[in-house]
């Protein structure tokens, strides 16, 4: 038994989602004539009270295109320094969009609206480039699944509109904070520009993210993705995974948060752990002390056929899943109460 909570994209279909995908009615997305794929978009824009949405086969795809289609070369974007969009996307900011990144010093991957307004450059000062496009990743990858207090979202929201800034959402594992807070998409529809939402993480999916958005902005979607070389053919069969998702993944999320705190719980207790994070959703950040090596840490875990990942700076990160059992849960908290 491999117990694998690297991250929550390790997950394998289930059997009704395979069926699903055996089942699934097809076309040529390229001439959007994928039934499957345009009853996907439609739902999840339905389902965020926006106008359009677009698949893409992955969500760092999703957000290069938001980016490309909210700015021009030479301007700049404000994100968290942990943020996903900076970190993760192999400088794609800078390769696609020919765009910056003022980094902000948030807490645990989120900004205020205070430190937006603070860092916007002034629009006639031409030395500096032009800020245009904020964007927000809720829940936080680096910060450990943190979720955005909404009403500072709505704040940050105002700063955009009194500066002309668009505002985009990665919101890879969105659906984590909407359980967890019980939240409702509409809510984050009305406030964002753009979102993307990840299929292939929490909610189980092979494959997919999906860009959602407002009229005006989303009629440059399809040419830029094609640009980007995420122009698809038969995507049906993916597009039912995620339809079959959303119908049966969405409220068990639930399972994952109540885990990942048990887990954080456990290492607490631990006296070779030195600080464990916040445990919001899906994901546990922790620190060992400065007497265990992180490396020989990971290899015991491994020896036992356990997985983790090293986040780098001492860091390591669990993240638990569909693929997560109970059993297995039961005996990775055993492991790490007999940790010696």
């Amino acid at each position: 038994m491999i117990i694998d909570l690297r991250s929550d994209t390790v997950t394998r279909p289930t059997q009704g989602m395979m069926q699903a995908i055996i089942n699934a009615e097809v076309g040529d997305d390229v001439y959007k004539e994928d039934p499957t794929a345009n009853k996907l978009e439609q739902r999840l824009a339905e389902m965020f009270g926006m106008d359009a949405a677009l698949f893409f086969p992955t969500g760092s795809m999703a957000n290069q295109a938001a980016i490309k289609m909210h700015t021009q070369p030479g301007e700049q974007l404000i994100a968290d320094k942990w943020a996903h969009v900076y970190n993760y996307e192999g400088g794609g900011v800078s390769f696609n969009s020919g765009v910056s990144c003022k980094l902000l010093d948030g807490n645990r991957g989120m900004i205020t609206a205070a430190q937006v307004e603070e860092n916007i450059n002034p629009p006639d000062f031409y030395h500096s480039p032009l800020t245009s496009l904020v964007c927000l990743e809720n829940t936080t990858n680096k910060g450990g699944g943190a979720c955005y207090d909404f009403s500072e979202i709505e704040k940050i929201r105002k700063v955009c509109d009194k500066h002309g800034l668009g505002f985009h959402l990665d919101g890879a594992r969105i659906w984590n904070a909407l359980v967890a807070q019980k939240q409702n998409p509409k809510d984050y529809g009305k406030i964002f520009d753009t979102i993307s939402v990840c299929l292939s993480k929490g909610m189980g999916t092979p494959m997919g993210s999906v860009l959602i958005g407002k009229k005006e902005i989303m009629k440059k979607a399809m040419r830029v993705r094609k640009v980007l070389g995420g122009g698809m053919r038969q995507i049906g069969f993916m597009a039912a995974a995620g339809i079959y998702a959303l119908d049966n993944h969405l409220e068990r999320l639930e399972e994952d948060h109540k885990k990942a705190l048990e887990i954080s719980e456990m290492l607490l207790k631990q006296p070779y752990i030195k600080k464990v994070e916040p445990t919001e959703t899906n994901i546990v950040i922790f620190y060992l002390t400065e007497t265990v090596s992180e490396e020989k840490f990971m290899n015991d875990l491994l020896q036992k056929n356990i997985k983790i990942s090293g986040m780098g700076q001492g860091k390591l990160r669990i993240v638990t899943h569909l693929d997560y059992t109970d059993a297995m849960h039961e005996k990775f908290l055993k492991t790490l109460n007999n940790y010696k």
